[in-house]
Order: structure tokens, then C-alpha cells, then sequence
């Protein structure tokens, strides 16, 4: 994971406050911590201290060794809403970059859509079943996002995460096409 640019130092910190709470909460020295991830001792002592860029594999190997979700990591501890995360968890040379945008448990399957909605069109949903959620993100557009009879409003870039346990309908109120993923969690 390489230093964000644009929030200079914020995962890392994150990641070193989480990771010694998480530890600590199991009650775990750094060493047992070390031999149950296969991460070295040396590296989770730098991690903690905030000094050491870490990859994604090895924060994986961390979270399971902990029995915690790869977000619980990296999300800021003073987060509100637990099922969005919006932190950078990865920046390449040249721009590129992953941002983990939200998380929301999962007791079966999740279901990864595109859609595609041209302008005065829409879809209206059923509730889906208790401990089901969708996660939205607009990728082009502007889309109309009805919960309950209450509108919401996500541009391109933004995304929400909600239980989809009520009724619900995606519009375009839009002149222009709009495309967003869809993640069903079951």
C-alpha cells in the first residue's frame, strides 16, 4: 500500500491504530500475532508504528489472523457508518489507485451487476429479503435513487450503501444515460 497523496498518511494510520487495537482487544502479543499471520514480527511492529507500506496480501493475511473483515483495517476508527469505508487502499506511479468504497456483510453470495439506464427510464423492485443490501456506484450519469418514497441523488463518483429489504427504484431523471454498478449482498 503506498502513502496517498491525497490523504497523506490517513490509511496508515488507520491501519497502525486498528491493527494494535484488534491485537490487543484478542489478546495477542505481536509475536503471536506474527505466527498466526505468517507476517513477520519485524513487519507488524513497523506497521503498528506507522512506518512500514504494507500490501494488500499481507493486510489480508492480518485480518484473518485477527477474524476480521479486510475493511475493519484500513476504515477510519471515528467512521460512523460502518458499511462505508471510502479510503484509499492502494496508489500506483502514474495515477492509478484502488479506493475501497464500501463493505456490508454477507451470509451467502454477492451478486455484481452493470447498469445501464437512458434517459425517463426506471426500475422498480419488490423488498428483498431481511439481511439483504446493495451497494451503488455511479459510474456515469446521475441517478435517482428511491427508498421508501424518499429520492436521493448520486452522481457520477458517488456511491451509497443500503438494505434493500424495502421498496426501492432506480430512475433517470436525466437527459443523458446513466451506468452504475450494482452489488447484491445476500
Amino acid at each position: 500500500m503506498s502513502k496517498p497523496t491525497e490523504h497523506p498518511g490517513s490509511v496508515l494510520q488507520h491501519v497502525s491504530h486498528n491493527i494494535r487495537q484488534l491485537r490487543c482487544a484478542a489478546g495477542l502479543s505481536q509475536s503471536a500475532l506474527a505466527q498466526r499471520s505468517g507476517v513477520s514480527r519485524r513487519m507488524l511492529v513497523a506497521i503498528e508504528a506507522g512506518e512500514k507500506n504494507v500490501s494488500l496480501a499481507t493486510l489480508d493475511r492480518v485480518a484473518s489472523a485477527l477474524q476480521v473483515p479486510f475493511s475493519q483495517l484500513i476504515q477510519a476508527a471515528e467512521q460512523r457508518d460502518r458499511g462505508r469505508i471510502d479510503e484509499l487502499a492502494w496508489a500506483g506511479q502514474a495515477g492509478s489507485k484502488a479506493v475501497l468504497l464500501g463493505t456490508s456483510p454477507a451470509s451467502r453470495e454477492v451478486e455484481l451487476w452493470e447498469w445501464r439506464l437512458e434517459p425517463g427510464e426506471h426500475y422498480v423492485s419488490e423488498a428483498d429479503a431481511d439481511g439483504w443490501s446493495e451497494q451503488i456506484y455511479v459510474a456515469e450519469g446521475c441517478l435517482t435513487l428511491v427508498l421508501e418514497g424518499v429520492e436521493r441523488t448520486l452522481r457520477a463518483g458517488e456511491f451509497f450503501v443500503f438494505a434493500s429489504n424495502c421498496f426501492y427504484s432506480y430512475k433517470n431523471v436525466d437527459s443523458v444515460q446513466v451506468r452504475f454498478v450494482r452489488n447484491v449482498v445476500i
